[in-house]
């Protein structure tokens, strides 16, 4: 399971990487808002411990645009401050919890698995349309029980359309869960990766799933 640290304070990383890994977490870390937020978007984490006070964004700057890119991973906000005004800002962005410093390592590991318990009572990490099934927890993919084989980008881009199934997947959103938010299309390649995609999951049935909706972008739909 897999823990982005978004957090300036190197000695706090610090601490919290070596406590973490301990409970056989993964850990990543960002020491400014801005490769924070790239980081969020390009990679998929299962949680995000996001400190307010950030060079470059504040975090809860970070928190707004991951969720305006329908970014939903479960965030622990951190703040130096007990200021109600701070956690309320915090939540309203789209934090799932919030934590006040200095803060033992307990209550920390507490909330965490409070948080990720929450969240599996909404998320699945089995998700299936038609006869293709996406599982999350093998990173494999089956249709009608052949497994498809993908790329990670292709893999990226079957899980931001079949999250929001039925519905109008912006080109953006796309790229920027599949490249990152910095990246900008010279050579088209995000519809070569979505034709070797509908290529794969169509071969050897008759029903087309992946869309296209001319001058926004794709659906995922029976």
């Amino acid at each position: 399971m897999a823990i982005l640290i978004i957090e300036d304070e190197k000695k706090l990383v610090d601490i919290l990487k070596r406590a973490l890994k301990t409970e056989r977490y993964s850990v990543d870390v960002a020491y400014d808002g801005e490769d924070g937020l790239a980081k969020a978007m390009k990679n998929r984490y299962s949680m995000i411990i996001l400190d307010i006070m950030l060079p470059k964004k504040d975090g809860f700057t970070v928190c707004k645009e991951l969720r305006a890119r329908d970014i939903h991973t479960p965030i622990i906000m951190l703040t130096a401050r007990g200021i109600e005004a701070d956690r309320v800002t915090g939540l309203d962005a789209g934090a799932d919890d919030y934590l006040i410093k200095p803060f033992g390592l307990n209550e920390l590991f507490a909330r965490i698995r409070t948080v990720l318990r929450r969240r599996k009572t909404v998320d699945s990490d089995i998700r299936k349309i038609e006869s293709l099934v996406m599982d999350n927890r093998k990173h494999e993919v089956t249709r009608g029980g052949k497994i498809v084989p993908l790329t990670p980008k292709e893999y990226k881009l079957l899980d931001t359309l079949i999250t929001h199934q039925g519905q109008a997947v912006t080109r953006r959103q796309l790229i920027d869960h599949a490249w990152g938010p910095d990246f900008e299309e010279t050579n088209n390649e995000l519809n070569v990766h979505i034709n070797y995609l509908r290529a794969k999951i169509n071969k050897g049935s008759k029903k087309t799933l992946i869309h296209t909706i001319r001058g926004v972008g794709f659906v995922i739909k029976e």
